[in-house]
């Protein structure tokens, strides 16, 4: 690895937890992109690359600060968490059978769609 590598990888891992935590945002929308970007990685490396940084309780401290100012609803999260494993198990035997190109189109749409409706929404 080298060090613009590791220097990238330091960027990204940065900007990833500064969003995260400050409009709760990171992995899809932060690190697949600047991993294609910036490291080089074809877009299935960088969606896997990116579900993996995700396994670990990474954002723990976040969901700790959130928690502490009554900003959580544990019902609500426990069920999407559930659904989540579900959707992504399903999601990823699709996303692996998609060629490269196919699948930037699909993750490029979705960003589209989801800053358009946030960003016209009143």
């Amino acid at each position: 690895m080298t060090t613009a590598t590791i220097a990238s990888l330091i960027i990204i891992g940065l900007l990833a937890g500064i969003l995260s935590g400050l409009v709760g945002v990171g992995g899809g929308i932060i690190m697949v992109p600047l991993l294609v970007l910036l490291v080089g990685f074809e877009q299935h490396q960088a969606q896997g690359t990116s579900l993996a940084v995700l396994l670990a309780p990474v954002t723990a401290i976040a969901v700790f600060n959130y928690y502490k100012e009554g900003y959580i609803n544990w019902k609500f999260a426990i069920v999407i968490a559930v659904f989540f494993v579900v959707g992504s198990y399903f999601g990823s035997k699709l996303a692996v059978n998609l060629d490269q190109k196919m699948l930037k189109k699909i993750f490029s749409i979705v960003l589209i769609i989801m800053a358009g409706k946030m960003l016209l929404e009143k």
